[in-house]
């Protein structure tokens, strides 16, 4: 669970920085690169943590997860860049902002966690 929290947390925050920096630049390259990586290291991970030891709905999510990142990758090799930006920031929303918010809700373990921790439940 560590290692996909940390993962998220900095796939968050790279996610961020690359939609404010300039596109096209071997730096955008090299940041992508890891931010592609650090997902893959989020959903591949979400297969050892299971609620009551079985799969739920967001392992559905890092499959699609997986495979859009690599059609995404594609679409940048290929030049398609309207769409590789349009399925990175899917990505970015979906897989980040939505699994996100249901990672944080008061009876999960991390919104347990988060929220208890801040005395708001």
């Amino acid at each position: 669970i560590l290692a996909h929290t940390i993962a998220a947390i900095a796939a968050v925050a790279l996610g961020a920085a690359m939609f404010l920096a300039r596109k096209g630049t071997f730096m955008h390259c090299v940041a992508g690169r890891s931010w592609v990586a650090l997902m893959l290291v989020v959903a591949i991970s979400s297969f050892w943590i299971k609620a009551s030891g079985s799969f739920s709905w967001i392992h559905g999510l890092s499959v699609s997860v997986i495979v859009l990142l690599g059609l995404a990758v594609w679409f940048a090799i290929t030049r398609r860049i309207e769409r590789h930006r349009k399925l990175m920031l899917g990505i970015y929303a979906g897989a980040l902002g939505v699994a996100g918010m249901f990672t944080l809700l008061p009876y999960r373990l991390l919104g347990r966690l988060v929220w208890g921790s801040l005395g708001l439940i």
